[in-house]
């Protein structure tokens, strides 16, 4: 099988989130990268005898959501802070979309805030319903717990107090919402949306 690769990104000086923060979050990137190719070697290890290694092999199985969409929630939010903090255009497809279901972008910016101050551990995540062919929000717990089928990302943030603690106590996340939201590159953004 093939191994997942760990993504250099280029992530310059942001405001409101530190070098500091950002490197130790990188390196928590890194270990899901490396823990979803050693449970992958570990479960085609036991298959040899699949009948007595069942329990552990579901374990590990189950173990693999988390360090797997661990990775991919990481690179879409990394990626989303890549080449400097960028505007959405007034004529940008997203921006109509948003605003022809949210009534204006600032109302769905405060939804989406709001939903992203939800107390305990996990991601704010703009998605697209491929079946209903609408946005969504989702909260998901973890990395795992609540990610919903046919749901594609569009936008995630990180609401594990990694992502903010070297440069907020957690009674200020809402200050890193809104550096998130000051750094964040809107064309990414964008580019997510057309490749639905």
């Amino acid at each position: 099988m093939k191994k997942f690769e760990e993504i250099q990104f280029n992530i310059g000086e942001l405001k409101g989130i530190s070098a500091k923060n950002i490197e130790e979050h990188l390196k928590l990137y890194a270990g899901y990268v490396k823990h979803s190719n050693l449970i992958l070697e570990k479960i085609s290890e036991y298959s040899n005898d699949m009948e007595g290694n069942a329990y552990t092999i579901g374990e590990l199985q189950r173990r693999f959501g988390f360090e797997y969409n661990g990775m991919r929630n990481h690179e879409y939010y990394f990626k989303s802070l890549e080449g400097g903090a960028k505007t959405l255009p007034e004529d940008s497809v997203l921006k109509k979309e948003i605003i022809n279901q949210f009534g204006s972008f600032d109302q769905w910016l405060r939804n989406f805030q709001a939903m992203a101050m939800t107390r305990g551990v996990g991601w704010a995540v703009l998605a697209f319903d491929t079946h209903t062919k609408q946005l969504i929000h989702i909260w998901i717990d973890e990395q795992h717990l609540g990610q919903l089928n046919g749901a594609q990302w569009i936008l995630g943030i990180d609401m594990w107090e990694h992502a903010f603690v070297y440069d907020y106590p957690t009674s200020q996340k809402r200050k890193y919402i809104e550096a998130f939201f000051e750094n964040l590159n809107w064309e990414v953004i964008e580019e997510n949306f057309k490749k639905i």
